[in-house]
């Protein structure tokens, strides 16, 4: 489905509206408070890209990765409780008045970023709500991050780490961060179309470059829902074909391999509760090259299947 940003932004800032005032004891007190707030935060968000300077600004990183993908992962988020994200940063309400606090004051000493406590309440009327922004985010007239700074943070996270990198994520592997949710094929809440299509540009053009090795291909969302599921019915039909008679698969995993359009295809298949109701397959080729999975219900002749993940010119042989 084409993403719709104003339709997106109405929906999700009357979703949050209601999640910071429908329990208030005063709700028209709290909607107004709320609408003080999204006045500076912009639009309601259902997560911030990874180069965001919420994620970004904070000293502290995760130890497993060099990107925070969310703030739950950073150390100075901790007091943080019943949180909205939004353009321009964050709105949280702990029941603590202490970690409300505190959470004011480790925030206020990150450069680039300020927290305060507000007036009244949001979310419960026993809660304690902060109100945490990002000073350099400004906004474009249509409430995306501006585009030259949006550029800049997601050029300088992408290649900080570039030397230690294994592989190169393509655009598709990596959208969701890239943009933020709600997004579209190369727009979101945050960034607009003409952003997003100069980010993918950049992200190709260094990936080509190969300074962060090898591209790994994964996401197959480059191609419509109707072929993504025509590769997956392909690979399963022929895997079914291969293992039949399927009264010969048991309750135990059966593996083997076929050949199909010059493709080696290893196939995992199994009577998912021994009555021959259900089968559940594997089938990829490849360690990572291309890989689907689904049941197969024999007697309405039905497949249920996941979207196959793999590399595109591969995939594109089955379609």
């Amino acid at each position: 489905m084409e993403f719709r940003a104003n339709q997106a932004a109405v929906r999700l800032n009357s979703q949050v509206a209601s999640y910071f005032t429908s329990n208030l004891s005063d709700s028209a007190a709290g909607l107004e408070l709320f609408n003080e707030v999204q006045d500076r935060l912009g639009n309601a968000v259902d997560c911030l890209p990874d180069w965001h300077p919420i994620l970004t600004a904070p000293p502290e990183r995760p130890q497993h990765h060099w990107h925070a993908p969310s703030y739950s992962e950073l150390p100075i988020y901790a007091p943080c409780d019943h949180t909205q994200e939004f353009v321009r940063g964050m709105l949280t309400c702990p029941y603590s008045e202490a970690d409300a606090d505190q959470l004011v004051e480790t925030v206020n000493q990150v450069k680039g970023l300020n927290a305060e406590r507000l007036s009244g309440p949001l979310y419960m009327d026993n809660a304690f709500p902060v109100l945490i922004e990002a000073w350099e985010v400004e906004l474009e007239a249509d409430g995306t991050i501006r585009s030259r700074d949006a550029l800049a943070w997601f050029v300088q996270a992408t290649v900080e780490h570039a030397r230690e990198a294994k592989v190169a994520e393509t655009w598709w592997n990596i959208r969701y961060l890239t943009l933020g949710k709600p997004h579209g094929a190369r727009s979101s809440l945050l960034v607009n179309d003409y952003t997003g299509r100069h980010m993918r540009k950049i992200l190709e053009t260094l990936n080509d470059s190969g300074m962060f090795g090898p591209i790994k291909e994964m996401s197959l969302d480059m191609l419509s829902e109707r072929k993504r599921s025509a590769i997956a019915r392909t690979l399963i039909r022929a895997a079914l074909d291969a293992a039949a008679p399927l009264d010969s698969v048991t309750d135990e995993s059966r593996e083997f391999v076929f050949e199909l359009r010059g493709e080696t295809c290893n196939v995992r298949i199994r009577d998912t509760w021994g009555d021959g109701m259900e089968y559940s397959v594997r089938v990829s080729i490849g360690e990572f090259d291309l890989s689907v999975s689904g049941f197969y219900y024999p007697k309405d002749d039905k497949l249920q299947q996941t979207d196959p993940t793999g590399k595109q010119k591969l995939a594109e042989k089955f379609i």
